[in-house]
């Protein structure tokens, strides 16, 4: 009886040895880990802010991109940025922010910004960008009746209205003979001076400038220039697991056909094709 008593009192240590390794190394193995065991992103590691929300610099209003009031903000950007969130399980926060601030990637107070930004190599100088998400034109708005019916007719008496820092400010300023090219802190102020005739013109990105002659009294588009930009998240430099997650969560909503919905309800037409395999090399 004692020895039959030892040995159960042996197997009952080494059984509660190899639970307690098993459970260690069960350990280890979910910490360092990039899924749970249901498939879930694991964003521990993106060094986010705020641990499980997703703090988004955007520069409003921009319609169609962003718009409304806080914190209700809407617009094919917002909606955008949320369904990437929802692929990486992350809540969002959705920041008004200056654009001259967001090119210099929120000085830390944001995750990320999307914002209707184009990728351009200068940008890139002070942050990164993820894979394209829309392609961009620019467009020349005017007062119905204007002389003023395409670039050709932008003289030196012509005050042409821009937001600051933007595109369109510079291709207003290397495509036009305009005698001044006036900068303004966001979009809408340049809409407004033209309204009231402090201003001559407005460039600005195509859907935004067409977005303004529908819905502000008394202007219209007379010219659309296929520029071509691309349009990317703005990715704080060296954030490469936040730009690394993002890019493949927009690879799932280009892939899930959810890009082409969201073209469609603000733009009436299909995203482009090309589109759907665009990437960017980060510089």
């Amino acid at each position: 009886m004692k020895g039959t008593r030892l040995w159960l009192v042996i197997a009952m240590i080494a059984g509660l040895l190899a639970t307690a390794l098993v459970a260690g190394c069960g350990d280890d193995e979910e910490e360092s880990g990039s899924s749970d065991s249901s498939g879930s992103t694991d964003t521990t590691d993106l060094g986010l802010i705020e641990d499980g929300t997703l703090i988004i610099g955007s520069d409003i209003p921009f319609p169609p991109f962003e718009q409304g009031d806080p914190p209700e903000y809407e617009g094919f950007d917002i909606d955008l940025i949320n369904a990437i969130a929802e692929k990486l399980e992350l809540e969002t926060q959705i920041e008004d922010a200056p654009f001259d601030l967001i090119l210099t990637g929120g000085g830390g107070q944001f995750d990320l910004s999307i914002s209707a930004t184009t990728i351009t190599p200068a940008r890139e100088n002070k942050v990164d960008f993820s894979d394209p998400y829309f392609i961009a034109s620019q467009g020349l708005l005017v007062q119905e009746g204007s002389d003023i019916a395409s670039i050709d007719d932008i003289t030196s008496d012509t005050i042409v209205g821009a937001e600051d820092g933007t595109t369109g400010e510079t291709f207003a300023s290397d495509n036009s003979d305009a005698g001044e090219v006036r900068g303004f802190p966001a979009v809408d102020d340049a809409f407004n001076a033209l309204s009231v005739g402090q201003v001559d013109a407005v460039i600005a990105d195509g859907p935004t400038v067409e977005d303004a002659a529908a819905n502000k009294e008394g202007l219209e588009v007379v010219e659309i220039f296929p520029t071509d930009e691309e349009y990317g998240i703005v990715i704080p430099d060296g954030s490469d697991a936040l730009l690394e997650a993002v890019n493949e969560a927009l690879q799932e909503v280009k892939d899930e056909g959810t890009l082409d919905e969201l073209y469609e309800e603000y733009f009436e037409v299909p995203a482009p094709e090309e589109l759907s395999t665009a990437t960017h090399e980060a510089s």
